[in-house]
């Protein structure tokens, strides 16, 4: 199969091009700068500037994961324009490549599995939230609603659509981990504010996974919550790295530390979501890593 990715070069990216290309997947790429990325990918990577450079040889499928990081700086309006703009844009010429492939009498692809993520569902307290939980209004669900309704209009095309609302992506060397690591294993961690707010989370192999699930099983579409079955608060999460790590972790961030620091992205921290698979788990799909515990001594043992 002929697979398109972008966002091919990022953390989840990269793993997805490896398994795509250890499966015997041809494999094209979209990014802005080709050269730069080249040695983060694997051999046999198609690396070009935009989807459109693809039109001659059409993908059989599209995994779209492109996005400015959410937490890479402070929430300007200019940022929050450049967050939305990097996720619709990519996300739309995808919609145009199939628009040219479909004027040209090309085959079209037969499915687009696309990104969003947790905040979707903004800020949820303590209920449990599933794909059917109804959004609270905020940046980071509109953010999110923009992105999944750009790519909507693929679906009058006859292409199969299956969204992804990530939670937090886990493994060594890159993601939220890699962040939290340094102050943790010098015994520096600790919870932000209450620590009542609830973290969903995702091994990054079992995301990749649930990925390819989507692109391969024909009769799934629609919004899928991509995190483990088992999120915990932030409290729990922290003191599940700390022990881990043979570490304290006896440093809270008070919350107004959180708000002075970082505005409204700091909700990211202090807000969250009892986030549930409930539609990855009954389409049958099986997590690797599907508790904290059994996550990071994967991680962290290697």
């Amino acid at each position: 199969m002929r697979v398109l990715v972008t966002g091919g070069s990022g953390f989840v990216g990269q793993r997805l091009c490896e398994q795509l290309i250890e499966q015997g997947h041809d494999v094209q790429v979209v990014s802005r700068r080709p050269h730069q990325v080249r040695d983060r990918l694997p051999s046999g990577c198609d690396i070009r500037d935009s989807a459109q450079a693809f039109i001659e040889s059409p993908p059989d499928a599209l995994i779209n994961l492109a996005g400015e990081s959410i937490a890479g700086k402070r929430w300007s309006d200019e940022q929050k324009a450049k967050l939305i703009n990097s996720r619709v844009a990519t996300t739309e010429q995808l919609v145009v490549l199939c628009e040219q492939l479909q004027a040209n009498g090309q085959p079209l692809p037969k499915v687009m599995v696309s990104g969003s993520a947790m905040g979707y569902y903004g800020d949820q307290g303590k209920r449990v939230v599933t794909e059917e939980t109804k959004p609270n209004d905020e940046f980071a669900h509109r953010l999110c609603k923009q992105w999944e309704a750009a790519a909507q209009p693929i679906e009058a095309m006859g292409v199969r659509l299956a969204i992804v609302r990530t939670g937090l992506v886990l493994d060594a060397g890159g993601g939220s981990l890699q962040k939290m690591l340094p102050p943790f294993k010098l015994g520096l961690g600790g919870r932000f504010g209450s620590g009542e707010q609830f973290m969903p989370w995702i091994h990054r192999d079992d995301l990749v996974a649930a990925i390819l699930f989507l692109v391969n099983q024909e009769t799934l579409t629609g919004a899928f919550n991509g995190s483990a079955p088992h999120p915990v608060t932030n409290a729990t999460f922290t003191k599940t790295l700390a022990k881990q790590l043979n570490r304290p972790a006896i440093f809270p961030v008070p919350a107004f530390v959180l708000k002075a620091g970082l505005g409204e992205m700091s909700r990211l921290l202090l807000t969250g979501a009892d986030m549930r698979p409930a539609r990855l788990e009954a389409a049958g799909f099986t997590f690797q890593y599907p508790t904290l515990d059994k996550a990071l001594d994967a991680i962290l043992r290697d």
